[in-house]
């Protein structure tokens, strides 16, 4: 082969590579600064003299979920509130009020003694078993009002040996305590699995006068997730009815006239709650529990949520903008980086970050993989169609709400252009 056909080859090699490689190459993302929405939520804050991360409420959303929520169910299933999800009194008040409900489930000691203070009316169930020590802490502390968890509190137990503990408490106490079982339907992340289990649980409720059955609860967070390959969500929830329903016809048959006229049939969630609508009048259930798909974070962008809306956003302002992204160390590579994926052109560090969170506005905007998170200052990157500028506010979308909502103080409710309203978080200490 001579010298120049070598050449020509070489040459056209590395134009195919270079082709290739700009084929490769992402698109520029982003539309210039905030659509019309958060512009709107970003005046407000502005208008009400916010300066640092806050959390945002959109209360019309909240309220139309809520609506949908209820037209779901439809009066077939009662409604059971989630706090750990919607962890302001606030929160709680107007969908509790929305949705004609005072049936809550509570997942930690802090939350529950701060509600039965709030609410002495409410019909309390707790979300997962709490250790005893955590049992016996809630009946050491003065309670305020009326509340009585003798008649108002479900204590989740799912194996024998977290029941022999209750058992003991409720003997020192000389006071009934009121036991609802967790079943494993499916989920696989405790719950009584097997008969033999439920038996001794039930024998236990049977031998100790203080101990009341109350029902049973069963969580199905998998089956929204299930691969049509393995039958997919519907398969997966008939699957789980099966399992709950063979586990209260064991407890009827062995507590026969003891078995209470008046039990909770808890079951479902947030992504599974509008699976259960073909079953309506069929399933062993009779209540639904769900909290996060009144607020909607990201994770909870699945088809069983489609006509939900997102209400729930982090705010946090631009506090430097550079025009180029440079990786310390590697700052030689800023150029090719660049060109590589135009979306890491610009960099906007805001206050704090590192959250269970998504860019969401202005378009186009990235969490830098190579730079590292920070809940200081935190770097987003975005092409140069991105139009932000120090002190202009991001806007990320929680991907969840029970650990994020309780980081940034009092809730900033937003409502046809303003701030409307600060809601306090719950305490969680």
């Amino acid at each position: 082969m001579d010298i120049k056909r070598r050449k020509l080859i070489l040459g056209g090699l590395a134009l195919g590579a270079v082709a290739g490689v700009t084929a490769l190459r992402p698109k520029a993302q982003g539309q210039g600064g905030h659509s019309d929405y958060f512009a709107s939520v970003a005046k407000a804050l502005d208008s009400a003299g916010f300066s640092g991360p806050t959390l945002v409420i959109d209360r019309e959303n909240l309220q139309k979920n809520a609506d949908i929520l209820t037209g779901h169910l439809s009066g077939h299933y009662d409604y059971r509130v989630v706090a750990k999800s919607l962890p302001s009194l606030n929160l709680l008040d107007v969908i509790s009020k929305r949705t004609n409900t005072n049936r809550i489930m509570v997942f930690q000691l802090p939350f529950l003694q701060q509600l039965v203070n709030s609410y002495p009316a409410s019909d309390i169930l707790l979300g997962k078993p709490l250790p005893i020590a955590a049992a016996k802490a809630f009946y050491a502390a003065p309670r305020m009002g009326h509340f009585d968890p003798s008649q108002q509190l479900q204590w989740l137990v799912d194996s024998p040996r977290r029941l022999t503990q209750y058992a003991s408490l409720a003997q020192s106490l000389t006071q009934t305590l009121r036991i609802n079982i967790e079943i494993d339907v499916g989920l696989h992340r405790g719950g009584v699995a097997n008969a033999e289990d439920l038996a001794a649980i039930l024998n236990l409720i049977q031998r100790q006068p203080q101990l009341e059955f109350a029902g049973f609860m069963g969580y199905d967070a998998h089956a929204a997730k299930m691969p049509g390959i393995l039958g997919g969500p519907e398969k997966a929830i008939t699957r789980g009815l099966d399992i709950y329903r063979s586990r209260v016809e064991q407890a009827k048959a062995q507590l026969g006239e003891a078995y209470p006229k008046v039990v909770t049939m808890n079951a479902a969630g947030s992504p599974t709650y509008q699976l259960y609508k073909p079953h309506a009048g069929s399933a062993p259930c009779s209540e639904i529990a769900a909290g996060s798909c009144l607020v909607k974070p990201a994770g909870f962008d699945i088809p069983t949520l489609s006509d939900h809306r997102p209400a729930a956003y982090i705010a946090s302002p631009v506090l430097k903008k550079l025009s180029q992204t440079q990786i310390p160390g590697i700052e030689g590579l800023t150029a090719p980086f660049s060109w590589l994926n135009p979306n890491r052109e610009q960099s906007f560090f805001i206050s704090g970050g590192y959250w269970k969170a998504e860019p969401e506005s202005p378009a186009g905007l990235s969490i830098n993989p190579i730079y590292g998170r920070s809940s200081n200052q935190e770097m987003l990157n975005g092409s140069s169609k991105v139009t932000l500028n120090e002190d202009d506010w991001v806007f990320l979308r929680p991907t969840q709400s029970e650990s994020v909502f309780l980081q940034f103080g009092d809730i900033a409710v937003y409502s046809k252009g303003e701030i409307v309203d600060l809601w306090p978080v719950l305490a969680n200490t």
